[in-house]
C-alpha cells in the first residue's frame, strides 16, 4: 500500500533509507552507494524538516506494517522532483520501485505538472539505465555534487549529478 508519509514515520523512514543506500546494508541491494560515497544519506531532523514542508510529500510502501520503499516528490514551478527513491535491499528487483514510479507520475498529474525531473550520481550508470527503461531521459543538463561532511566521496572517479526527466499526461 503506498500512502503519504507523516512525521510518525521518520525513525521508520530514516532506517530504510540509510540502510538502502550506504553501508553494508546497501551492499545486498544494487542501488548501493557505498562504493561511492561515505556517511549518512539523511537523518530524522532533515526528515521531519523535509515531512513539514507543505510543498515536499514522501510516499511510503507499507508491507506488514512495515515501510520497505519511499520516495520523495518536490513541488518545484512546472515540473515535480523526485528524489530519494529507496526501496529496501532485500526487496529490490520485486517492483516495488515501479510502483513508487507509477504513484509519482499519479501525484504530479494530481498538482498538474507536466514533467518529472530527477537527478543521478554520473557512475551509477545501472540505475541510470533502469530509469531509462521507465521513461526518463537524459535532458544533458549536468550539476556539481555537492561533496560535504555528510555527503563525502570515497571514489576517484569526479561525481556530478545528470539530470533525468519524463514528460507526464
Amino acid at each position: 500500500m503506498i500512502t503519504k508519509a507523516t512525521l510518525e514515520n521518520v525513525s521508520q523512514l530514516n532506517t530504510l533509507i540509510n540502510s538502502a543506500y550506504r553501508g553494508e546494508s546497501s551492499k545486498k541491494g544494487w542501488t548501493t552507494e557505498a562504493n561511492i560515497l561515505e556517511g549518512l544519506r539523511t537523518n530524522e531532523i532533515e526528515l521531519s524538516e523535509t515531512i513539514l514542508n507543505p510543498k515536499n510529500t514522501i510516499l511510503k510502501f507499507t508491507e506488514n506494517n512495515q515501510i520497505i520503499g519511499c520516495v520523495l516528490l518536490v513541488e518545484k514551478e512546472q515540473q515535480l522532483y523526485l528524489g530519494m527513491l529507496t526501496v529496501s535491499p532485500e526487496l529490490q528487483n520485486s517492483g516495488v520501485g515501479k510502483k513508487l514510479l507509477q504513484q509519482a507520475a499519479l501525484h504530479a498529474l494530481e498538482l498538474g505538472l507536466p514533467r518529472i525531473v530527477m537527478t543521478v550520481i554520473s557512475v551509477r550508470d545501472e540505475l541510470i539505465a533502469w530509469y531509462k527503461r521507465h521513461g526518463y531521459e537524459d535532458t544533458g543538463v549536468r550539476e556539481p555534487f555537492p561533496a560535504s561532511a555528510v555527503h563525502i566521496p570515497i571514489t576517484e572517479e569526479p561525481l556530478e549529478f545528470i539530470v533525468l526527466e519524463k514528460r507526464i499526461g
